[in-house]
């Protein structure tokens, strides 16, 4: 059994250590090397070769983001941010994934966080997972391959109002980024997304999508009506549901159970959304880790209009969520990332 090579980068001489220990429990993990700050962390990675890097965001010399931002163009690799749960820690985080780095994992007290071990199991977890990431994306050359239509009968067009429905996991924030970023402001329909995310993170995300969009973006609201025009990302920690009344869809957000392993769960978003009569739907899937959002395409797609787009694999940091969407045979595209928003916007 191949082992996976890790790099741990940390500043923290005992977090470098805990990690270490942890991770070595997994006979599938070796760990190569630790580095102090980015500087060491591009220097080792150019030497060693991991795999997988798990790298702390705040550090003297070179800071995570800016590690990030060079390891990424002289030899890429899946890199796993760890952030503490602060508002500059939470904001530096989505830079460093927006600068490459494909997912994170909370430090449950701050930058040196003695209960470290309640996460051990999730670093393991996100460590085995993002070796087998693409992080070495090829862009398409041709324009006649970025959309693979597959359904197999014609989809009407009609006159009713729309709703755009996006539920997405690892490498999400990057894909977000790519598609909200071409969305033109006077958009013909809300969009809600549901993105695998822990409370505290999803403000950050929404601010600096809303910065660099044309629509205007945030994290939805209890009780919050829809608009179009508008992104609205489901909070961490929160089911997001949608309903109506008076010939208006609004938000409810809440902490029931999460639902295979998620909150907010896509497929709570997908099923709610399902139960709106008066709507077509375009439900988008996304790279992403597991089966979520399956259940909920197979809802919209017994209970009235809606149309399916999933993330080509070619584009796709994990084909996990995508994949498990076009095993129900109820996708009518499949589409590079770069072509996204053309191909929601087609559909207004």
């Amino acid at each position: 059994m191949k082992q996976i090579k890790v790099l741990i980068v940390d500043d923290s001489a005992f977090m470098r250590k805990l990690i270490k220990e942890f991770l070595s429990e997994d006979p599938r993990i070796v760990v190569l090397d630790t580095a102090r700050n980015g500087q060491e962390a591009i220097e080792k990675t150019e030497k060693l070769k991991p795999d997988v890097i798990t790298m702390d965001v705040e550090m003297p010399i070179l800071n995570g983001i800016e590690a990030v931002k060079s390891i990424m163009s002289i030899q890429p690799v899946p890199i796993i941010m760890l952030s503490s749960t602060t508002k500059a820690g939470a904001e530096n985080t989505i830079l460093a994934m927006e600068a490459g780095a494909i997912d994170f994992i909370a430090k449950p007290s701050g930058a040196i966080s003695l209960d470290l071990h309640k996460v051990r199991k999730i670093l393991i977890e996100k460590v085995i997972a993002s070796s087998k990431a693409n992080v070495a994306l090829k862009r398409l050359k041709t324009e006649n391959r970025d959309v693979t239509k597959i359904s197999r009968k014609p989809i009407k067009k009609n006159n009713l109002d729309k709703i755009i429905l996006i539920g997405t996991s690892t490498g999400g924030p990057r894909a977000l980024q790519e598609v909200i970023t071409k969305l033109p402001a006077d958009l013909e329909a809300p969009v809600v997304v549901v993105q695998h995310m822990p409370a505290g993170f999803t403000q950050s995300l929404a601010n600096r999508l809303n910065a660099l969009s044309h629509v205007h973006v945030k994290e939805a609201e209890h009780q919050e009506t829809l608009k179009k025009g508008n992104v609205y990302i489901a909070p961490g920690g929160m089911h997001m549901r949608l309903n109506e009344r008076i010939g208006q869809v609004f938000i409810t957000l809440d902490r029931e159970a999460p639902v295979g392993g998620h909150r907010p769960a896509v497929n709570v978003l997908f099923s709610s959304a399902a139960n709106l009569t008066n709507y077509q739907k375009i439900a988008v899937i996304m790279t992403g880790m597991g089966s979520d959002g399956t259940n909920g395409i197979l809802d919209l797609k017994e209970n009235g209009q809606t149309i399916v787009i999933t993330e080509a694999e070619e584009s796709c940091i994990v084909y996990g969520m995508p994949k498990a969407a076009a095993l129900t045979r109820k996708v009518d595209e499949v589409v590079h990332l770069e072509s996204m928003a053309r191909t929601i916007q087609n559909y207004l």
